[in-house]
């Protein structure tokens, strides 16, 4: 795609955002324990009490909404041209967006959450640490990384896809709402949407990053007996020689850098569960796999709706309603990214692969690690509950050292690790360059290279605040109640885009049938009034208004 000869960044969602983010970062650095405290009083004291309701009801609803596009008239339409084909293989497709969503998270919760939950069954259902806690324990863990958090992307890339590739609308958050605003998205208003999602995006991806980081540290203490996940200074350099890598990453663009990465994610990541399924109880995990599928499913209902009202609001509070809030803190990054590598799919397709593809993998993924660690306490060859009890990020190499190999397995979750960072954050950085570039597909370098450097910034600023505190885990708290709080109108966004987007879905002249793939050498034609996908981003949104008119 050529580049127009004029700056195509736009300074007022660039600068107002670059300049909120330094002053978050500065204010951690100097005053880290008030940043602490107003954040999490905002988010425990007053947010997630008053509105928690309010994530657990919008959630389910994304995903009913979700479903009932892809399955009705409107999953025939195709995001782009009406014969336009999948930019990307379908391979290629599911391991960018699932490297891009929960890399980092599977590999830090995949045996810290269910061995958590078993220790303190949700609402005391079982006793602790017995063969029904942890049946309790899996199957709210598929709950809360499979279907909600998929349907809230879904939901948010869906929309983006929808009106940048069939609309012809920059790949803007703030146009997906022209529907409902109409050209107020150009003004004020849209920008604001912008920068709020730059601000979430910036504070949601460090908040992983830094995860990412302390699991290295464990991983690098078991392997080479220094780091661990109280040394800061080390968690530091780790996340500045990864933030220099995937600025690299992010450079090369979509289809090198970040296709690359993720492809290698996903081999890397499948050999680690061939091989603790091999090793490991396979029939243990392969019983787990079913059986938690199961119980999920049948109580997908009674849990999406479960609040604190009747009790047991540490849980509900700490785990479900922080969930929710979290994925739709990401929603803006991984939303956006996702509808970037999207195009030429129908609804159909888009909603179905997004929300069903990553949620087999993340119950593939729990079953294999979870059901080894759950089947070593049980059996009483390792004691995985109190590794996990003293620290979360050591809780998957406790799990790897009771199996053949485990320096070999320790060293590739490491590198997994690793690689889920830079992929991760690189779509991050590449996001954020898009958001503050008029949605320009292919940001400039400099852009996302801004955008890094600020997410790598944030990520080390926060470990360095918990220094100071004396607690890494209080530094990781507080800048997860920091992605929490900024990102938290993000539901009323959420809920905006499906009515703008059931809205202009209605205004469609539905195809009769799926088009079938154009012939070689033949051009594609583009839906009505739709204009050249390779012209939108150089176009400004007014002009091309005025030109359709």
């Amino acid at each position: 795609m050529q580049r127009p000869a004029s700056p195509r960044i736009d300074p007022a969602v660039f600068w107002i955002a670059a300049v909120l983010s330094a002053v978050f970062v500065a204010w951690g650095v100097f005053f880290a324990e008030s940043l602490a405290a107003i954040f999490d009083s905002v988010l425990f004291g007053f947010l997630v009490p008053n509105f928690g309701w309010v994530f657990i009801l919008s959630s389910f609803g994304f995903l009913a909404f979700s479903l009932y596009l892809a399955f009705s008239r409107y999953g025939r339409i195709r995001l782009g041209a009406d014969d336009e084909q999948p930019e990307f293989r379908t391979v290629s497709w599911v391991a960018m967006m699932f490297s891009a969503g929960m890399g980092i998270g599977l590999m830090f919760f995949g045996v810290a959450e269910p061995m958590t939950h078993m220790g303190a069954p949700p609402g005391g259902v079982a006793e602790p640490n017995t063969r029904g806690a942890a049946q309790v324990a899996m199957e709210y863990s598929y709950f809360h990384w499979a279907f909600h958090p998929w349907a809230i992307y879904a939901i948010m890339g869906l929309a983006l896809a929808y009106f940048t590739f069939r609309k012809g609308m920059p790949n803007l958050i703030s146009t997906a709402f022209h529907p409902l605003l109409g050209d107020r998205v150009y003004g004020p208003t849209g920008k604001a949407i912008d920068i709020l999602a730059i601000f979430a995006t910036l504070f949601g991806s460090a908040t992983s990053l830094g995860l990412g980081a302390l699991q290295i540290n464990e991983g690098l203490d078991v392997l080479f007996g220094f780091g661990g996940r109280d040394a800061v200074g080390l968690a530091i350099v780790v996340i500045a020689v990864l933030t220099l890598c995937f600025i690299v990453s992010a450079i090369s663009g979509v289809h090198r850098g970040i296709q690359w990465l993720s492809n290698t994610n996903m081999v890397l990541a499948v050999f680690l569960l061939f091989f603790l399924f091999v090793v490991g109880p396979t029939v243990f995990i392969l019983d787990t796999f079913v059986q938690s599928i199961g119980g999920y499913m049948a109580n997908l209902i009674p849990m999406s709706f479960r609040t604190a009202s009747y009790g047991d609001s540490e849980f509900v509070s700490g785990w479900t309603i922080f969930y929710w809030a979290w994925w739709i803190s990401w929603a803006p990054f991984v939303g956006t990214f996702i509808a970037r590598i999207s195009r030429g799919r129908t609804i159909r397709e888009f909603v179905i692969g997004v929300i069903l593809a990553p949620s087999v993998v993340s119950f593939v993924w729990f079953a294999v690690l979870g059901g080894a660690a759950i089947n070593l306490q049980l059996s009483g060859t390792a004691n995985i509950a109190d590794a996990v009890a003293e620290s979360q990020p050591a809780a998957l190499f406790a799990t790897l050292g009771a199996f053949p190999l485990s320096g070999l397995m320790s060293l590739i979750a490491i590198v997994l690790v690793a690689l889920f960072f830079i992929s991760g954050a690189d779509a991050a950085a590449m996001v954020m360059g898009m958001l503050s570039s008029r949605g320009d597909l292919n940001p400039r370098a400099w852009t996302v290279v801004v955008w890094g450097v600020f997410t790598g910034a944030a990520a080390a600023i926060c470990l360095l605040a918990g220094a100071i505190q004396g607690s890494v885990d209080a530094a990781i708290t507080a800048l997860q109640s920091v992605a929490i709080a900024s990102a938290a109108p993000f539901v009323l966004i959420l809920i905006g885009l499906c009515f703008s987007l059931f809205k202009s879905l209605r205004a469609e002249r539905l195809p009769d049938r799926l088009p079938t793939a154009p012939e070689p050498g033949r051009a594609m034609s583009r839906p009505s009034g739709a204009p050249n996908p390779q012209q939108m981003s150089a176009e400004d949104p007014r002009e091309r208004d005025q030109r359709r008119t």
